[in-house]
């Protein structure tokens, strides 16, 4: 471009000089017959036709700069509006071109930068889309930067980015964690149970670099819920051997403060002792066999038999403590269908169930086991005619340690472990177990075993079979 400027001042210079020597030659060749006012005129008449022309060309050479600077200015208009797919044609081989060349080079690695980050912004998006946890960014202003699907689909549609977090999220102990977060710059912990109405979140909100936070919200409703039903496990099992053992402890210390006691005191004593001491044992074996139940190890031996022949020996089995309880027992219609079952398992669960009602069921004075057939299973009816239970206690009747009449039950050596044990073995079968009942006309449990088919053998049954998630707590666990 230099050149070029350097070239047209030398090619004006030269254009005038000879302009001004062409008018010259004639005013020197016609002074003598000429006035010498018309040849001054005709001099500055020829500067003035040599300045008009070198002028008209600068003018020309100049817009024509002019031109290609505009396009440029236009290219990086274009380009600061966000359009990077622009390119500047520039075909003139100057100064001029070599910028338009490094312009359109930027432009394409800002357009090539912009993709990538847009790429990893699509990438984060999707991961934590993907994750368990709601997470919000939120900017030094407190309006939303970003949020999850997680978090939108539990605050609603109330979630929008630029609002402010206060206005999206009506939550407590959220809007006092972020704002402690964002004052202080620390991470601030805390636990959100108004967000999502029945779910407990842990609130995690931790300064970001850019003067805003980061939140995360992550449900411990299930962890909530494990812990009770341990710590609920805990005192139920802590009260259930403390009852006896202070019983044994009573008794063993009065036998020892009497020096000559009775006979018959004694004798009535260790009867008492002995009955605790079984109390005792029994829970024992009741909690070793659901942890059993329970455990990741626990396998069945299921193996095809025909349900009322299962029913028929669990009947047979019992016949003693049905004997004894002075209780009729009645075998109602069976199908010949034939189940998948593990027999030990169904003789405990038979077992257990006619047990519950000859202890709650005594005064009706019979009790009927029956069993119908469905397409794809067989339900198992054990039903009493006794007082019956009320409706509310259905649905935990399942659980541990949950009982109806709790004196009533520990007067007659129950556990509270039976049903939940019954439970466990029915679910891990891949059956379904529940009850029904009304008050004065007695209670019914029944479950379901899968029927036997060409393409369930006891073989596949081992892999299909698998113990259930010890979770007694919930009643969405009992299978109604």
């Amino acid at each position: 471009m230099f050149y070029k400027l350097l070239g047209l001042f030398a090619f004006l210079l030269v254009f005038h000089a000879a302009v001004i020597e062409f008018f010259f030659h004639r005013i020197v060749l016609d002074a003598a017959t000429r006035p010498s006012h018309v040849l001054g005129q005709e001099a500055l008449l020829s500067g003035v036709a040599a300045l008009v022309l070198a002028l008209l060309l600068a003018a020309w050479f100049s817009l024509s700069i002019s031109r290609r600077l505009r396009r440029m200015v236009d290219f990086a208009h274009q380009i600061a509006e966000g359009h990077l797919a622009t390119r500047l044609d520039d075909g003139v081989h100057d100064e001029l071109s070599i910028m338009a060349t490094a312009l359109n080079t930027t432009a394409a690695r800002l357009q090539q930068s912009f993709e990538e980050i847009e790429s990893k912004r699509r990438e984060l998006a999707a991961l934590l889309d993907s994750m368990q946890e709601a997470v919000v960014a939120i900017s030094a202003d407190g309006r939303v930067s970003w949020s999850n699907a997680i978090l939108r689909r539990l605050a609603g549609t109330q979630i929008r980015v630029g609002a402010s977090l206060a206005h999206s999220v009506r939550d407590p102990d959220v809007l006092a964690c972020v704002e402690a977060a964002l004052r202080e710059r620390k991470v601030r912990l805390g636990r959100a149970i108004a967000l999502v109405p029945g779910r407990v979140l842990e609130i995690n909100a931790a300064p970001t670099p850019g003067g805003g936070a980061v939140v995360v919200l992550h449900d411990i409703t299930a962890v909530e819920a494990a812990e009770k039903s341990r710590r609920d496990f805990i005192a139920n099992v802590s009260h259930e051997l403390r009852t006896p053992l202070t019983s044994i402890s009573g008794y063993v210390e009065t036998l020892l403060e009497d020096h000559n006691p009775r006979p018959e005191t004694t004798r009535e004593f260790l009867a008492i002792i002995l009955k605790n001491s079984q109390r005792m044992n029994r829970l024992t074996e009741d909690l070793l066999e659901l942890a059993s139940i329970e455990s990741k190890d626990y396998h069945l031996s299921p193996q095809p038999i025909r349900a009322d022949a299962l029913l028929a020996d669990a009947v047979e089995s019992l016949a003693g403590l049905v004997v004894d309880s002075g209780i009729a027992l009645e075998i109602g219609a069976a199908p010949a269908t034939t189940v998948l079952a593990d027999p030990d398992a169904m003789t405990q669960v038979f077992g257990n169930l006619i047990e519950n009602a000859i202890k709650y069921g005594r005064s009706g004075g019979r009790i009927s086991v029956s069993a119908k057939a469905h397409p794809q299973e067989i339900e198992f009816v054990v039903q009493d005619f006794g007082p019956g239970i009320s409706s509310e206690h259905l649905s935990r009747i399942f659980e541990r340690f949950y009982r109806v009449d709790k004196a009533r039950s520990r007067e007659s050596g129950g556990t509270g472990l039976g049903l939940a044990i019954v439970k466990h073995i029915v679910l891990a079968h891949g059956g379904r177990i529940w009850a029904e009942s009304e008050l004065g006309a007695g209670a019914a449990f029944h479950f379901t075993l899968l029927a036997a088919t060409p393409n369930r053998d006891s073989e596949s049954l081992q892999h299909e079979f698998s113990p259930p998630e010890p979770h007694d707590s919930n009643p969405s666990n009992i299978g109604v």
